[in-house]
């Protein structure tokens, strides 16, 4: 799984958008705005959901109260 879109990609996602917005897109234009459109959040989720699993709640007294079910998920990753 890819974690990150390199520029190129990113790029065209923009420039695709940019021309469906002023001109509108050919059949192919469209399918490779989908496809790459569905990598994005591909990547996006999995570092997102990457971000969520590295977290620990914290309250205003100090104490760690992080939901049990992250803190099995942490263990399960050997995260914590």
């Amino acid at each position: 799984m890819m974690l990150l879109l390199d520029d190129k990609k990113i790029k065209r996602i923009n420039e695709l958008a940019n021309k469906k917005k002023s001109v509108g897109l050919t059949e192919e234009e469209g399918k490779e705005q989908t496809k790459l459109r569905k990598e994005y959040l591909q990547s996006f989720r999995h570092s997102f959901k990457k971000t969520i699993e590295n977290t620990t709640v914290i309250d205003p007294e100090g104490n760690d109260v992080t939901p049990e079910k992250l803190k099995n998920i942490q263990k399960q990753n050997k995260l914590k």
